[in-house]
């Protein structure tokens, strides 16, 4: 017993000694600092992405691939998107590659390939006081005066953000290959000719093209900050466009090729209808999208939802990457003066 009391004291005792040492570190003296400027209205105009990575776990057809994006701010009033995304080959394409392997039928299998364009219409825009939380880097670090599981130190700043709520509206289009031997069988669907039905031993698949529209909306936070510290630290700043969203998407337009199959025994090419698959027109999104006010940065984006496509096959989560983006205000004037 009083070995476990003695063991007990120790501990407490360098707890309270590793305590007080944590807290005696911390004690800093206050920053001062020169604001460099504080505006989230001054923001660039026009951001270009290029994706070098996407990655989708869509239920339809699992795939990954590249993109392109663009963003066009108009002053406070709208901004403008449009995305682009392709599978990067057969591969990174799972029922395209499952098709080219196994199936059966004449149909050649499209690549997953996807496009949209909206904007975006403020409904509110307003700039409001806020606190930012600023990580303070110093060269210090860096000569073994400070623990490498260090917490890095920080300061709050009284900062300005930018809040704008956003009606959303736009368009999408995609293709994709489906399984439709596992959606037939999901769906109990038979799939037939006049004559007959498809042989249930083969793998078979189709295409599919979806066309529609989204309505929803958004909420953005906007910051463009930078402070330069008297001394010790470097430039600190901040200037992220983060936006969060909400869409609602409908699809009047689904089109699922007809299956072409080569008969062995006649030689007759046969078409089998896929009229009979359900289809599911409507489904929604939530997604999360962030850039940097910045000529030359990167940005990040995710969404998960269920798409319009095959019915009970709609569930996707998107992620994906920008690097580079470019960036710029579009203001290539210059001021004259007379001499």
């Amino acid at each position: 017993m009083n070995l476990r009391y003695t063991l007990y004291v120790v501990i407490t005792l360098l707890i309270t000694a590793n305590s007080a040492f944590a807290q005696s570190d911390m004690i800093k003296e206050a920053i001062t600092y020169e604001e460099l400027y504080d505006d989230p209205y001054a923001i660039n105009k026009l951001f270009v992405h290029l994706q070098p990575l996407y990655t989708e776990l869509f239920a339809t057809n699992v795939n990954a691939g590249f993109g392109l994006g663009a963003n066009y701010l108009h002053k406070d009033k709208a901004d403008f998107f449009a995305n682009f995304r392709h599978a990067y080959s057969r591969s990174t394409d799972f029922v395209r590659n499952i098709a080219y392997k196994n199936s059966s039928v004449a149909n050649k299998p499209n690549s997953f390939t996807y496009m949209e364009l909206g904007g975006t219409y403020h409904v509110r825009d307003e700039e409001t006081d806020t606190e930012t939380k600023m990580i303070l880097y110093s060269k210090r670090y860096q000569k073994g005066n400070r623990w490498a599981s260090h917490v890095p130190e920080h300061t709050i700043i009284p900062s300005k953000v930018r809040k704008v709520v956003g009606a959303r509206l736009g368009a999408f289009a995609y293709a994709t290959s489906i399984d439709l031997k596992r959606v037939a069988q999901e769906q109990e669907v038979v799939i037939e000719d006049e004559f007959g039905t498809f042989p249930a031993d083969l793998y078979s698949h189709t295409n599919q093209s979806v066309t529609g529209a989204f309505v929803g909306g958004s909420m953005s936070w906007i910051k463009n900050m930078a402070i330069k510290p008297d001394k010790g630290y470097g430039v600190l700043s901040d200037d992220l466009l983060l936006t969060t969203f909400l869409d609602f998407m409908f699809a009047p337009s689904i089109t699922i090729e007809d299956i072409q199959y080569r008969d062995p025994v006649s030689g007759d090419m046969r078409t089998f209808s896929t009229q009979e698959l359900e289809t599911k027109k409507v489904g929604f999104r939530l997604g999360i999208e962030g850039k940097y006010n910045r000529e030359l940065s990167w940005a990040y984006g995710a969404e998960i939802g269920a798409r319009p496509t095959v019915n009970g096959k709609g569930f996707f989560a998107l992620i994906k990457i920008s690097l580079p983006v470019y960036s710029t205000n579009l203001d290539y004037g210059r001021e004259a003066f007379g001499k």
